[in-house]
């Protein structure tokens, strides 16, 4: 393979950013150079005070550099932001301005886990694909409507690379190592880190409801897609029964049996945890999440919301209810707690 210049990577690391997706990024540098004998790529960690970087699991990162103002980027480097937990705490204005800066200077700007979220509220989404961990993914929409986001295990949309987090990493690092030096060294790289299958923007982020739940049911895993698929507003068992060919008392065994709780429970489990990420990951109102979670009520979701998870929306936000009936039309009156 001839000498060329290496390919710079700097990476963005933010305060409590997730260790996994970040080594799962650098390693497949690192170990393309052991490969080919040559420094195919090389790489720097900048962050906010260009000391350390504390990641989520309270491992200490020394930095490279800070966000100073610095030669301007080329068009061959690539910058990834790595974010974690309290993402939203990160957008300051200093990091914000540092990626606008680096993107005017032609450099690929991409993130991994939550790292999309920055690069969003920095505007270098707008119009682009790209995903977030599926944890995300719902308050990531909401915030950000002009995003084309996906559930895809990595993105790229031109010069926009985005990857889920996890490992997802190491397959979108796969996909560009690629891209510059052939398929061939990526398989071997994957063979070297024990990856089995190399993934790509195809590929989906979550296991597929069979086997999340445990259970090989076709009719079972169609119903829970259908669920999955009306969060927002809510399909009633009667029609989840019709749509899968069987009787509502059928639908109901079916769910004892296999996931012990009735049908209607397990549809709102699943609304609230969504609506839990929402109230977590976005400054939504709670009458908005309500809504968006498919409850006739602020008041209707408050009282599920604390069976479930012993503690109000309100209290989790620590805000206080508002006092009085709440004005909202009642929909979908049949889901109760």
């Amino acid at each position: 393979m001839p000498s060329q210049k290496p390919r710079r990577f700097t990476f963005l690391l933010l305060d409590r950013f997730t260790m996994l997706p970040f080594t799962a990024a650098i390693e497949p540098l690192r170990l393309a150079n052991r490969a080919s004998g040559q420094a195919l790529f090389e790489w720097r960690l900048v962050g906010p005070g260009g000391d350390v970087a504390t990641c989520s699991n309270g491992t200490r990162v020394l930095l490279d550099a800070g966000l100073e103002s610095e030669a301007t980027p080329g068009r061959d480097e690539v910058v990834i932001v790595c974010g974690g937990t309290e993402i939203a705490r990160e957008a300051t204005r200093p990091v914000l301005s540092w990626l606008r800066r680096q993107a005017r200077g032609g450099a690929s700007i991409g993130a991994v886990c939550t790292g999309a979220w920055i690069l969003a509220e920095a505007g270098l989404l707008d119009g682009r694909k790209a995903t977030i961990h599926w944890e995300n993914h719902d308050g990531f929409a909401e915030a950000f409507p002009r995003v084309d986001l996906y559930r895809s295990v990595f993105v790229q949309d031109g010069n926009r690379l985005t990857a889920a987090g996890g490992t997802s990493s190491i397959d979108l690092m796969l996909h560009l190592i690629a891209e510059d030096h052939g398929d061939q060294i990526a398989a071997e790289l994957a063979d070297q880190m024990l990856h089995t299958a190399i993934r790509t923007d195809q590929d989906r982020q979550r296991l597929s409801i069979p086997t999340r739940i445990g259970v090989r049911h076709p009719r079972l895993a169609a119903v829970i897609a259908r669920m999955e698929a009306n969060l927002e507003e809510p399909v009633s068992p009667a029609e989840l029964a019709q749509d899968a060919g069987m009787s509502t008392r059928q639908l109901e065994r079916l769910f004892r049996r296999y996931l012990n709780r009735s049908p209607k429970r397990y549809y709102m489990e699943t609304r609230l945890a969504r609506a839990r990420n929402l109230l977590m990951q976005t400054e939504m109102s709670i009458i908005e999440i309500a809504l968006a979670s498919g409850f006739s009520s602020p008041s209707h979701f408050s009282k599920c919301y604390r069976a479930q998870y012993g503690s109000t929306p309100y209290r989790e936000r620590g805000t206080s209810a508002p006092r009085g009936k709440d004005s909202l039309t009642s929909v979908n009156q049949s889901l109760t707690c």
